[in-house]
């Protein structure tokens, strides 16, 4: 991870990435100034502009058509589910649009499961739509600047075509647009891979194994299902978008979709909001599909959890799981940020507030004062589920009872648990669990006239929930595993006379935001839940007051309005700033273009490095890495034709310039007509000849035990570490490592080179992204590649100048100067200046990603002049004398030619994997290299 101070950097919006520069103007405002501006405008025009939407729906009905607290029977979500399970009938039905009928705000597509209305059939081309009003809706209301349409199933399986089309006219009056789902997918995609493996997976209970290898083809047909249903969700988003909308993905039910939509239009502005927990990563690593379900959610340009702990385990998921880059902002794929972070959600606190003033609240509180006179109100509002600990509550208060006797008719615990898949033998089981548990404590503490819980296994409506949540003393929420649970800030929401106290658990995403004013518990422990409640039960007026102030004010003012403009803001500001980001990353290699101009030179030079860039792909089956295939280092299968081809070919010279030591390289490119240069260049060789060493003869190599020791000691304590040791360098590897272990063990060692071993030696410490190398100072393939250049004139008679470069790596930053040394300078009409000696890379103009291009016809010339570099002047061959003297004696090229006569046009420097580099193009993987090569060899 990021220091602290690097993290401040990256709020900058002028981000100082390796490899790339910025040249855009520094007064820019940065990220966060941005965020904290629009902010402002926020909360300046939303009071007037939430009038003319929020008041007439809220005066002409405030509960909406459907106001009860449950779910219907089978629906597997989270209390925090209810946040998507509706979208208000005045959102859904004003225009959004000036009078001449254009748009004047930007459209949002909400994307989810479930629409916000309930379809009933009432004839062959005529429906019945309910309503219904959820969390997200609440927060849709306060998101006036953008037009809202949601996309989702209708929940009703619709096959005839008269049915679809009547009820996607229908859906459209309320500004829907319907996802037609068949049944067998419906049962595969949602009540199996979804309900059945996802949704108990991230409440971290495990995955069935009932029968092992029926699970296992369970689990593969469901998640086709998922992927099939994920792609029909994008086909209804695509057909539907403009370009500027922004779609808004939701909840463990369309992992999938912004993997979808990016791979169809890579423009689109694409969000995902979880409405659940994430698990930590030792839990997510369980599902079969991990890997690409991970990948899916990163296609998303911002990815929001509800709390911090839920953000950091998805990003610590990509790290260990996929081996990607984990930073302070989100996840990093070869230059590609996805934005990972937290967004709380909150409720429409002046809904709950309005309500108590209606008279049928009134009413309703009235009753239950009058019903429960003299006594504490204990309440606890639950779906009848695992994850909601109401066993461990109910336990707790039994404890309490017998420990305080004299509680026993003063206190009553009313418990409301909805029923939710009453189908299923888990649920059932739960069921008669609760209600054993509760007849057992109210025959021991129950009289004639009373009893301690009165437990209801069934919805309230609102009027009535509003009512009870007023005249309650202590909350009780106690979810063993809970994404947000709202049920707490509804509580606040109503208590502004009562100012009653909230217990409620730490595994519950409310925790993180009411923690300082609620009495927080592990329900798993139920003594101290017990005490909490006699705590809760004889606190002080005053303590009581300062607590629900604290509470009330987060509620009041971290609303679902201002979730929702907070999140559809910073994705906003993610796309800007990854398109600032996306200005200095190479462009992709113009394979066709490079192969025409290869074919039309004469003379070409072909520069490859080895690793990642030439090798054999590692076929990872899932895993993140297969540590002993990806350790052998091996040819790729598809290049061999293609380079023995290119090989044989008098206009092509080709170097293999890579850091492994001399067997490497000679084990896989020995049968080759090649040049190779290994170790940086410190050991040359054309493959009919001996190898050459470029090294100085008075260069020491004392230091290498030393530095060996270090390595050695840390290999043993960093399990799946290795080191290498080579003839002019050192390389300790911990990619195979855990991730956050191996960058804690590598900052210790090079903490320890620094003090010890390296602190009076010219050497250079190198890191890697995972490794780091101890090397001769100056020693770079920048640096070799002119020895290279001397070579291949000394050992060849070069009777045209070299007119076309191709070079090509996974470099190491410390390496890509070979990338500038082939950058020509333009003449500007004069004639070419004769260079003092190839080497020579200083002031060369930058390449420019964006343009690489010369306009016109500008060239360059490097000449091999009289004088060599104080190195070179020491770099002995293995059989041979100076072989710069000989170079100057035995050079062929008439006098006045040059080495190189390199057009712009004809210089293609290309990363491998890479997107921040100084090259001007990159290449995907070496299997987009195999493809180049073979279009050289072949066209």
């Amino acid at each position: 991870m990021e220091s602290i101070d690097d993290s401040q950097n990256n709020l900058q919006l002028t981000v100082q990435t390796p490899g790339i520069r910025n040249n855009h103007d520094s007064a820019v405002p940065s990220r966060l100034e941005r965020l904290l501006r629009e902010r402002e405008l926020r909360k300046s025009s939303r009071s007037q502009a939430n009038e003319g939407i929020r008041d007439g729906y809220r005066d002409s009905d405030v509960f909406g058509n459907v106001t009860e607290l449950c779910l219907s029977d089978g629906d597997k979500r989270t209390q925090e589910g209810l946040v998507i399970e509706g979208l208000a009938a005045a959102v859904l039905s004003n225009g959004f649009e000036r009078q001449d009928g254009r748009s004047q705000k930007q459209r949002l597509l909400v994307v989810a499961n479930r629409l916000p209305v309930s379809a009933v059939r009432k004839g062959e081309d005529s429906w019945t739509l309910e309503v219904s009003v959820g969390g997200l809706v609440s927060a849709l209301l306060g998101v006036n600047e953008f037009e809202a349409r949601w996309i989702g199933w209708a929940g009703v399986d619709v096959t005839d075509e008269i049915g679809q089309r009547s009820l996607t006219d229908a859906l459209a009056e309320k500004m829907c647009i319907p996802v037609f789902l068949d049944q067998e997918i419906v049962h595969s995609y949602y009540n199996g891979y979804c309900n059945n493996i996802l949704w108990p997976l991230f409440h971290y209970l495990p995955l069935p194994q009932e029968d092992r290898l029926a699970t296992t083809r369970s689990f593969q047909s469901q998640f086709a299902a998922y992927k099939e249903a994920n792609q029909m969700f994008a086909d209804v988003v695509n057909e539907h978008y403009q370009e500027g909308d922004i779609v808004w993905c939701h909840d463990y039910h369309l992992m999938f979709l912004p993997k979808c939509l990016k791979e169809h239009n890579s423009e689109m502005k694409v969000g995902w909001f979880l409405h659940t927990p994430f698990p930590s990563s030792e839990i997510h690593r369980t599902l079969p599909s991990r890997s690409e379900l991970l990948r899916a959610v990163l296609a998303a340009d911002l990815v929001g959890f509800h709390t911090y702990d839920y953000a950091r385990h998805f990003v610590s998921a990509c790290t260990r799981i996929l081996g990607l880059e984990g930073t302070p902002e989100g996840v990093e794929d070869q230059g590609k940020l996805t934005r990972v972070a937290a967004f709380p959600i909150g409720i429409d606190s002046d809904r709950f507030v309005r309500a108590l003033e209606l008279p049928a609240v009134k009413c309703l509180i009235e009753e239950l004062q009058e019903r429960f006179a003299g006594r504490k109100v204990m309440l606890g509002v639950d779906r009848l589920d695992m994850i909601k600990g109401i066993p461990q509550k109910i336990l707790a208060f039994e404890k309490f009872l017998e420990e305080n006797p004299d509680w026993h008719d003063k206190v009553v615990l009313l418990q409301i648990a909805v029923p939710t898949r009453t189908d299923v033998p888990e649920y059932q089981k739960l069921t008669c669990q609760v209600h054993e548990i509760v007849g057992r404590i109210n025959g021991r503490f129950g009289t004639l006239t009373a009893v301690p819980i009165h437990h209801l296994d069934r919805s309230l409506d609102f009027p009535a929930l509003c009512a009870l949540y007023a005249v309650t003393d202590v909350a009780l929420v106690t979810s063993l595993r809970d994404g947000m649970n709202l049920v707490s800030y509804e509580f606040v929401a109503c208590q502004e006379s009562k100012k009653g106290v909230l217990i409620l658990s730490e595994f519950a995403g409310a925790a993180q935001s009411l923690g300082a004013g609620a009495i927080l518990v592990n329900p798993w422990n139920i003594t101290e839940l017990a005490s909490s409640i006699g705590y809760a039960l004889t606190m002080s007026a005053h303590e009581r007051e300062k607590r629900h102030e604290h509470n009330f004010l987060h509620v009041t003012t971290h609303t679902s309005q201002e979730w929702a403009e907070t999140f559809v803001s910073e994705l906003n500001d993610t796309v800007v700033e990854a398109q600032l980001r996306t200005r200095h990353i190479p462009p992709q290699f113009p394979s066709e273009e490079a192969i025409d101009r290869y074919l039309q030179s004469n003379n070409r030079l072909l520069i490859l490095g080895f690793n990642a860039t030439l090798t054999e792909p590692v076929d990872a089956q899932g895993r993140r890495i297969d540590q002993l295939k990806e350790m052998e280092l091996k040819l790729h299968p598809d290049l061999k034709e293609p380079l023995r081809k290119l090989c044989s070919d008098p206009k092509t010279t080709i170097v293999v310039l890579s850091g492994s030591g001399r067997n490497v390289l000679d084990e896989n490119f020995g049968e080759y007509r090649m040049w190779l240069a290994a170790e940086h260049g410190m050991f040359l060789r054309q493959t009919e000849g001996n190898w050459m060493t470029t090294m100085p003869e008075n260069l020491s190599m004392d230091w290498v035990d030393s530095v060996k020791h270090v390595f050695e000691y840390f290999t043993e304590r960093t399990p799946r570490s290795h080191f290498e040791l080579r003839e002019t360098s050192l390389v300790w590897n911990y990619k195979y490592t855990d991730v956050e272990f191996g960058k804690l063990q590598s900052k210790d060692l090079l903490q320890h080179l620094r003090t010890g071993p390296i602190s009076n030696a010219s050497l250079e410490v190198v890191p890697g992204s995972r490794s780091v190398e101890v090397r001769v100072v100056g020693v770079t393939k920048g640096a070799a590649i002119d020895r290279i250049l001397g070579e291949i004139v000394h050992n060849n008679v070069l009777k045209t100048p070299i007119d076309y470069v191709l070079c090509i790596g996974h470099f190491q930053a410390k390496d890509e100067d070979i990338y500038k040394f082939f950058e020509p300078e333009p003449n500007h009409g004069q004639a070419p200046t004769t260079r003092t000696k190839a080497a020579s890379h200083l002031n060369r103009t930058t390449p420019n990603h964006s343009a690489s291009k010369s306009s016109g016809h500008r060239t360059a010339s490097y000449k091999v002049g009289q004088q060599a570099s104080t190195l070179e002047k020491k770099a002995v061959s293995k059989d041979n004398k100076n072989f710069w003297s000989m170079l100057r004696d035995r050079m062929t090229v008439h006098e006045g030619s040059s080495v190189l006569d390199l057009k712009a046009d004809n210089y293609f420097s290309c990363a491998v994997g890479r997107s921040c580099s100084e090259a001007r193009y990159l290449l995907g993987s070496s299997a987009d290299v195999v493809s180049l090569l073979k279009g050289l060899a072949y066209k």
